[in-house]
């Protein structure tokens, strides 16, 4: 029987809770709607080598895994680099180089046992010292690493993030093919963390996080290598990596064109259309002709994915600072006016922060003020916060993504029902990025989650825990996802809580608690679920689908 999302979703939910207890285990355009099979987009024929596939991104903030970390930088980090698991596009979890994860009975300790025999590009061994140090280059405090939060649990951490230590207190290596894992903070879940890229193995060479030579030329142990340093704005090429320790790619090489961030969905789009591109977004107003032209040629792809779409309010400084102000903000949006007007019906209205994809943690209206567009209540919450007509409220978003016109229709809602005097900014993905974490950044941005690791928590963790924070004590930038800076002591201790339980139904349930403090606050807006579409050269290419991380699976693509 082919599963629904939802149903897989479930049963990868089981598999996972059952492996724990048996002691084995961004800047893109987003849309709504059901998925495809699959295994129908552009598969049989035998597996061929060879070819050059062809695809545009924005520039990465980093491809270096110590920073990768919107998906155009997860696409190529990727694919340099494996690491201890892989996560298929449906949360299955594979084994990559631990042959196998085995927590202690109270989850404190995790043993990875590592395949042994294999080695980066430069010939270096893959073994546990290399992992240990990886991730404690990302750790480092000198890194000022935006991904390294994700490693918090792990023993040592707070003392390598401060300056104090330079080595992890938690992490071991008893034999090379033997990692030891030991948690400041108790998690059932730690090894579906390890799925980041954040938790790459380095070789020696990489040296520190400011070597700018391995930056723009990292040396993995992946499918894929680099051909050439990174060429930023221009272009980054990958060739196959024919030493892989695990099944090798098919490509020969993929060449990753960087756009003009101000209208890179456009120039993907026409890009495919010029048949210069084998995947590409398009801009919202060419969904419908884009799904009648490709679909009945097998080249449209869209998928309910692992997200949802949000607005990013700022909580600490400015007009958002009382979680009246952010509900009247969120009663004052129509999301069902916007995704039928907008997106023609290609979206479905966000009510909860755990999206439908996860069934069995999902809380259908936890977020109230979300569930239907109150005029009424959304001035009530407004006149109550002090939230008065002609205030300014900056409004930032990246451009280039496909953004534009729903930005403007939830500036116009906010305008009409609250006449508030909005500033739009719409500025590069990087810039929104530098933007968000500033320690003067105030009003809200335009954001979206993808999943990093299957799992609930992973959308309640990094994006409000106060360790998500993580604020650089001498400049005050944000170095987490927490970048609105909400805390609350309650939520922490319930996700806290969630993550050392082995039981996953009861952790399910702390992880429903945390997500109705959270909205009950308003620590968030969601807007949307997080649905994907893409274009994608079937025709040419074999096994051309998608990733967890909503990227093309680079590593499975053959000529036909």
């Amino acid at each position: 029987m082919r599963l629904t999302k939802a149903m897989r979703w479930a049963a990868v939910a089981a598999t996972a809770a059952l492996a724990v207890t048996a002691c084995s285990n961004s800047g893109s355009s987003d849309s709504g709607s059901k998925s495809p099979s699959q295994s129908s987009q552009g598969a049989g024929g035998p597996a061929k080598d060879g070819g050059t596939f062809k695809l545009g991104i924005s520039e990465p903030t980093a491809i270096d895994p110590y920073n990768a970390q919107e998906s155009e930088g997860i696409l190529v980090t990727h694919n340099l680099f494996t690491g201890l698991i892989d996560v298929k596009a449906d949360g299955t979890v594979v084994p990559r180089l631990a042959l196998s994860r085995t927590p202690n009975s109270d989850c404190s300790e995790w043993t990875f046992k590592l395949k042994t025999g294999t080695t980066f590009t430069n010939g270096e061994p893959v073994d546990a010292e290399a992992f240990i140090r990886g991730w404690t280059r990302t750790a480092s405090k000198a890194s000022a690493s935006d991904v390294a939060y994700h490693m918090a649990e792990i023993d040592g951490f707070d003392d390598l993030q401060s300056g104090k230590a330079t080595a992890f207190k938690g992490l071991s290596a008893p034999s090379a093919d033997t990692l030891l894992v030991k948690l400041a903070q108790k998690d059932c879940e730690f090894d579906l963390r390890t799925f980041h890229t954040a938790f790459s193995p380095v070789p020696k060479v990489a040296g520190a996080a400011d070597n700018k030579t391995y930056n723009d030329m990292p040396i993995g142990n992946g499918p894929f290598k680099m051909d050439g340093p990174w060429q930023h704005n221009t272009k980054i090429t990958l060739v196959r990596n024919a030493d892989y320790g695990l099944d090798k790619a098919h490509l020969d090489k993929v060449e990753i064109s960087i756009l003009n961030a101000d209208n890179g969905v456009t120039l993907e789009y026409q890009g495919y259309q010029a048949g210069q591109f084998d995947w590409a977004r398009m801009p919202v107003p060419q969904y419908s002709a884009a799904k009648a032209m490709y679909e009945s040629k097998g080249q449209w792809l869209q998928w309910d994915s692992n997200g949802m779409n949000y607005i990013l309010p700022m909580t600490k400084k400015g007009p958002l600072t009382s979680k009246e102000a952010r509900q009247a903000i969120s009663y004052a949006i129509d999301r069902k006016a916007i995704t039928a007007g907008v997106f023609k019906g290609f979206f479905t209205a966000a009510d909860s922060l755990v999206p439908p994809a996860f069934p069995t943690a999902y809380q259908k209206g936890v977020c109230a003020s979300c569930v239907a567009q109150d005029k009424a209540k959304a001035k009530e919450l407004a006149a109550k916060a002090g939230l008065k007509p002609g205030t300014e409220l900056y409004f930032g978003y990246n451009t280039g993504a496909g953004h534009e016109e729903w930005v403007q229709a939830v500036a116009g809602q906010l305008k009409d029902v609250l006449g508030l005097k909005i500033k739009l900014d719409g500025i590069p993905f990087k810039e929104l990025l530098d933007k968000e974490t500033s320690p003067d950044s105030t009003g809200i941005y335009r954001a979206a989650w993808g999943a990093d690791y299957p799992t609930p928590g992973n959308f309640l963790t990094p994006l409000l825990s106060t360790s998500s924070i993580n604020e650089n004590p001498d400049s005050h930038v944000v170095q987490g996802d927490n970048r609105g800076r909400w805390s609350n002591p309650e939520f922490d201790k319930l996700t806290s809580q969630a993550a050392s339980t082995q039981d996953q139904g009861e952790r399910y349930k702390l992880y429903q608690q945390a997500e109705k403090v959270a909205m009950d606050d308003q620590a968030l807006i969601p807007l949307w679920n997080r649905t994907q579409l893409r274009l994608a050269n079937t025709s040419k290419w074999n096994n051309l689908t998608y990733d967890f991380n909503e990227n093309p699976t680079l590593s499975a693509v053959s000529a036909k």
